[in-house]
């Protein structure tokens, strides 16, 4: 199976529908692989907050119907990063119910508002139709930024290709294992992760990534953007880990196509051999703190 990550530059000098048609190009150009991945909410910026709203799509908007001739021309499965999705009937767009995980109990933040923005990715199959959505859910900002602007999903979503099974994922969900657990029981053999994730925390991303590798014994392909928005340097180092924790291919910091051959049936081969997923411990109590 050949991946392809799109280390997209994001310039903030550049429009969103230049950066969309240069972005398809690239697509096109990876005619032969199996899936190509972009990173996260690279039409505007991940950290251009002050765009989400002026840029917020449906998701059968224009970044869709790029990426859908693109998927289409260059024959592959795309998971076409994220966009600013702005749902306006407050209901998930593009998933199957028997491909969607919900975790247990309700969603944190209740029912979407009319209107509401989520950074949503998309995946694309090679006839161009919009296979699957997932809406992030752990949103970053603490107190600001996307964690104000944006709603957070409640699903997790897993997307069945010939080769693979996805487990989606998007940047700060990379910092909360418990997801990727969740993605694993529901089938997840391939993590796709894109990302806007900036350069002063670069050694986190990477360290992630190969945890994230190691523990649920899945590849992980983890896309970031680069350049520089909205004074936040990007840390690019998009990285292919594989099921054993070994990094099989990282960009540096510049623009950047990562092509790597993967064998999939070394998610099964790995897991066998060193069975530490059976081992799991599952609801234990927690513990009373006494003082």
């Amino acid at each position: 199976m050949r991946a392809s990550l799109l280390q997209i530059a994001v310039d903030p000098y550049e429009s969103a529908d230049s950066r969309r048609r240069r972005a398809a190009a690239m697509v096109r150009e990876q005619r032969g692989a199996d899936l190509v991945v972009l990173p996260e909410l690279w039409p505007v910026g991940a950290f251009a907050y002050e765009s989400f709203a002026d840029e917020a799509e449906a998701v059968d908007g224009p970044t869709f119907r790029e990426m859908s001739e693109a998927a289409r021309d260059a024959g592959v499965w795309l998971h076409a990063g994220s966009i600013v999705e702005r749902a306006e009937d407050g209901h998930a767009s593009g998933k199957r119910a028997s491909d969607a995980h919900t975790p247990d109990g309700p969603a944190p933040d209740g029912p979407a508002p009319e209107g509401i923005l989520y950074n949503t990715s998309l995946v694309l199959s090679p006839a161009g139709e919009l296979v699957r959505t997932y809406r992030k859910i752990h949103r970053f900002g603490f107190d600001k930024g996307e964690a104000t602007l944006m709603g957070a999903g409640d699903e997790l979503v897993t997307v069945r290709l010939p080769e693979t099974t996805l487990g989606l994922a998007t940047c700060y969900d990379l910092r909360f294992p418990e997801l990727f657990r969740g993605l694993v029981d529901a089938g997840a053999e391939t993590l796709v992760v894109p990302a806007g994730w900036p350069a002063r925390r670069r050694a986190h991303w990477t360290l992630l990534a190969r945890a994230r590798a190691v523990e649920n014994q899945a590849y992980v392909l983890a896309c970031a953007s680069a350049g520089t928005h909205a004074g936040v340097e990007q840390s690019g180092h998009s990285i292919v880990v594989d099921p054993w924790g070994e990094v099989l291919a990282e960009a540096g910091t510049d623009e950047e196509v990562l092509t790597v051959e993967l064998d999939p049936a070394s998610v099964a081969t790995t897991r066998a051999r060193f069975p530490a997923l059976k081992d799991r411990r599952l609801g234990l109590e927690t513990p009373t703190v006494t003082r």
